[in-house]
């Protein structure tokens, strides 16, 4: 194109291939069409999907996947509200992901404007940082700047709003292009006597452990954690559940957390998921130590904690972890007996669980999933994702996979249909399972047609209850069996309507049939869903007493 036609929305578009972005999760809307008319011979691919909520959950999924920032597209006005909400699972997912959100013109602000709308204030408390574009010739600067901010220290959503005059508007001659590097997070450089106090502690005291949070727990993130408790020989725990010290995922390890006399918190906040660091989940003159990217959790940290707080470095976790592993290679802490009985707490499922006897009608959640694990070990890069309230927690108790996406600490549902087809965007060649509740379909389900436009095939698996489960146990537990009201469902054919936007579906009622149907879906190469009735139990509380 002729430089002197350039516009705004071109040099967004340059910016983008420059940050190496090749996939934008993007929904279409009169704001954004100046982006749309520029990608035309770009190397950036749109997946275009039915709701704005879902485009954002779907860059949340590819960030979480590939390591890489995950990029929305959505238009402004309402189009921008209803992505939104969609931020704050990516938020408490310490998940890399950048809002670009149309915008009414800047010239015309204050006058009426169509769909005009507050956009950077509604999302600012999502996000790290959110702002309009004010000028043309800011656009690729303004991009870099956000996708920076999301990758640095802790990670986390950003938003950007552009205005269509910016986007239409003629680029200035001479506006600088923003060299790759300026797209790069930015890095602590931590020195080996900086952790001298840590290493001291962990040293000295009998049963330490090490806390990470959402950030690290991707298959790569996960690999530095083993990596990091193979340098030091002290148990590294990863911690992304809405269910906290409590998460099934980590069987009983809430029994020796209470033991625990010094817990690192490295990148960990203190808050719901710990108990607050309060007895009786921790000892009472249990000690801290605390590594986190943001002064402002260190700060909480202390307010909590007092001086049970010894010592805190603000530094970004990756930072750290490489330089725990460079400052004490080959001088391991002697913990293995502690490590072993930190593992087999973790890895503690209750016998009972491999005793049920084949059922028909309505199986048990472990039924339903765990013959599941079948698929998910049949290839080395498989992705399990898991979104719902109880049957969330059966899958997370259940199954596993080298890469995990859940709802996460937000607690959040309506993600995993979502997060299935990005996961498919992001790994074209592994299996991939999706489990969700009856209630969770309902969220998002149109995204099947994104799936099957895209040919994009994946295994959703709905747990079908008839009920809102996780609210039913609530007032089962705090009010009594005869108070339960606006939990219920119809056991719907959620199959049915998976093979109304041209996909792959069937129902299970027998226990020894869902594996073969699992397998008949993978089969159709069509994204899928099986459609199991299940008995609604509570999510399991794993105890080895």
């Amino acid at each position: 194109m002729n430089i002197k036609t350039k516009n705004g929305a071109h040099a967004l578009v340059e910016a983008l291939e420059t940050a190496g972005i090749n996939k934008i999760f993007t929904l279409s809307g009169n704001h954004i069409m100046p982006v749309y008319d520029a990608i035309f011979g770009s190397k950036i691919d749109l997946i275009h999907t039915r709701h704005e909520a879902a485009a954002v959950h779907m860059a949340d999924a590819w960030a979480r996947l590939t390591g890489e920032v995950g990029i929305a597209l959505v238009t402004g006005g309402p189009g921008h509200a209803n992505a939104v909400s969609a931020l704050y699972t990516a938020a408490m997912a310490e998940s890399p992901v950048v809002l670009l959100s149309g915008h009414a013109p800047i010239g015309q602000l204050g006058k009426g404007a169509f769909q005009e709308m507050r956009q950077a204030e509604i999302a600012a408390p999502l996000t790290k940082a959110s702002w309009v574009c004010q000028k043309t010739e800011d656009l690729a600067s303004d991009l870099a700047k956000a996708i920076r901010i999301a990758k640095s220290g802790r990670l986390g959503p950003v938003h950007l709003s552009l205005p269509t005059d910016v986007l239409d508007s003629p680029l200035p001659a001479n506006t600088p292009t923003p060299k790759a590097e300026f797209f790069e997070a930015e890095r602590s450089v931590i020195k080996s006597a900086d952790l001298d106090n840590f290493l001291s502690c962990l040293k000295t005291a009998g049963k330490p452990l090490i806390l990470t949070g959402p950030m690290m727990q991707s298959k790569n993130g996960r690999i530095k954690l083993k990596a990091l408790e193979n340098t030091l020989g002290v148990p590294v725990i990863g911690m992304e559940s809405p269910r906290g010290i409590g998460d099934p995922s980590l069987g009983a390890f809430s029994e020796v957390l209470s033991q625990s006399d010094c817990v690192l918190l490295l990148g960990k906040k203190v808050d719901f998921t710990l108990k607050f660091a309060q007895s009786p989940g921790f000892q009472k003159d249990c000690i801290f130590l605390q590594i986190d990217p943001d002064v402002n959790e260190i700060k909480r940290t202390r307010n909590a904690l007092g001086e049970r707080l010894l010592h805190s470095l603000e530094s970004d976790v990756p930072g750290a972890i490489e330089a725990f592993i460079f400052s004490n290679q080959g001088n391991s802490i002697q913990h293995s007996k502690w490590l072993q009985e930190v593992h087999e707490a973790i890895d503690f499922r209750p016998s009972t669980w491999k005793d049920l006897e084949p059922r028909n009608g309505n199986i048990h959640p472990v039924q339903a999933l765990a013959p599941l694990q079948e698929i998910l070990d049949s290839h080395p890069d498989s992705v399990l994702i898991s979104d719902g309230g109880e049957i969330g927690q059966w899958a997370q108790a259940c199954l596993k996979a080298p890469n995990r996406v859940l709802n996460g600490v937000a607690g959040s549902i309506g993600a995993g249909l979502p997060f299935a087809a990005a996961a498919r965007v992001a790994k074209p060649n592994s299996p991939i399972i999706a489990v969700v509740g009856d209630g969770t379909f309902g969220f998002h389900c149109a995204e099947i047609d994104t799936a099957v436009r895209y040919k994009l095939p994946f295994i959703l698996i709905v747990g079908n209850d008839a009920r809102w489960n996780a609210e039913y146990q609530i007032q089962v537990r705090d009010y009594g069996q005869d108070r339960t009201i606006g939990c219920e469902l119809l056991p719907s054919n959620y199959e049915k309507v998976c093979e109304a936007f041209g996909g792959y579906g069937e129902l299970v009622n027998n226990s020894n049939e869902v594996l073969p149907a699992a397998k008949r879906a993978s089969a159709s190469n069509l994204p899928s869903c099986i459609n199991i009735m299940i008995d609604g139990v509570a999510a399991p509380n794993i105890k080895r007493s």
